[in-house]
């Protein structure tokens, strides 16, 4: 959705409506309303919803009155992607950047401010049922109007999530959105606890959860390292080599495949690449892990039914044709 397509004068109250009814009933206000555009995407995930929202400087303010009239009694935790915000709530403040998380109580006033500038400010929302987070509230109310800085632990996991969901959370079933909002669920509860020292607080799946998406991620960011292995994954982790293995027992695919997998998706979508031509495949092969051409080839063939050379020279014809090639995924 985007106030691009509305006259001037309408957007900033297009915008305001739209914020009431799906994140929460607010009073928004802007130095420019005539000069005022935003774009928002809205996406349900079971009981959780997320939510983006890209608008230029406003102050939102959540008064006692609009609580009495409306209150979705939610927690919400929002993700800065761009610009910058601030925000006062329950006697505490701060200031937040790109990266930040910032986490609210709908039922409590609050006021939020972007900078008095022209930088487009874009958040991402996570609105997190009550029910949902298994931490007293006496504790959340710790964290409110807190900047929790993305910098180790769940939290880096749950930002890059949260960022997955609103860009491709489309391509996704109803039954497979709602999965997702478990796990999302999962994510911010396990990062609010370690805001909070509060780990062991947590029900023992919310642990699992949490530490199964941070080996996801370690995993992603380390693709590359032709030492990536269960032992150095598990040193990373702080636990044992079988500890790792029976925690992907429940995954749909061990360690070792995973790896396999995603380095083989990697290097299929470079070898699709426009100029992919110019680059060897051997280089490509170890850009992304592989030991050697011959390990990767066979590889390669075993999951795809053709050659490396074959799948890119097939690519680049078949992208100039105006086709797409029909590929099994990796076993």
């Amino acid at each position: 959705m985007s106030s691009s397509g509305l006259p001037a004068g309408e957007r900033f109250e297009w915008f305001s409506d739209l914020v009431s009814r799906e994140v929460m009933p607010t009073v928004i206000s802007s130095e420019r309303p005539a000069s005022f555009h935003a774009e928002a995407a809205v996406m349900e995930l079971g009981e959780l919803r997320v939510s983006r929202l890209a608008y230029s400087p406003l102050r939102s303010r959540r008064t006692p009155a609009l609580i009495r009239r409306s209150d979705p009694e939610q927690y919400q935790l929002a993700l800065v992607s761009a610009g910058a915000m601030s925000l006062a709530q329950h006697g505490n403040d701060c200031d937040a950047g790109v990266g930040d998380l910032v986490f609210w109580d709908t039922s409590r006033p609050s006021d939020a401010r972007s900078p008095a500038d022209d930088r487009e400010q874009q958040l991402v929302i996570l609105q997190l049922p009550r029910t949902v987070l298994p931490l007293r509230p006496r504790q959340l109310d710790r964290l409110l109007a807190r900047r929790i800085a993305g910098g180790s632990g769940v939290t880096p996991v749950l930002a890059s999530f949260m960022k997955s969901l609103v860009d491709h959370g489309d391509q996704c079933t109803p039954t497979q959105l709602r999965q997702l909002g478990a796990v999302a669920a999962d994510l911010a509860a396990a990062s609010l606890a370690q805001q909070l020292d509060a780990e062991e607080q947590l029900p023992a799946e919310v642990r699992k959860q949490g530490l199964v998406q941070q080996i996801h991620t370690y995993i992603e960011h380390n693709l590359g390292d032709p030492e990536l292995n269960p032992a150095v994954i598990a040193a990373r982790h702080g636990i044992s080599v079988r500890k790792l293995h029976q925690l992907f027992q429940a995954q749909d695919e061990g360690v070792h495949s995973r790896i396999r997998r995603r380095r083989l998706e990697r290097c299929r979508a470079d070898l699709a690449l426009p100029g992919a031509l110019a680059r060897p495949v051997h280089l490509t092969a170890a850009r992304w892990g592989f030991s050697g051409p011959a390990v990767f080839s066979r590889a390669f063939r075993e999951a795809y039914g053709v050659s490396p050379t074959e799948f890119r020279a097939l690519s680049i014809n078949e992208a100039g044709a105006g086709c797409t090639l029909r590929r099994s995924a990796p076993s």
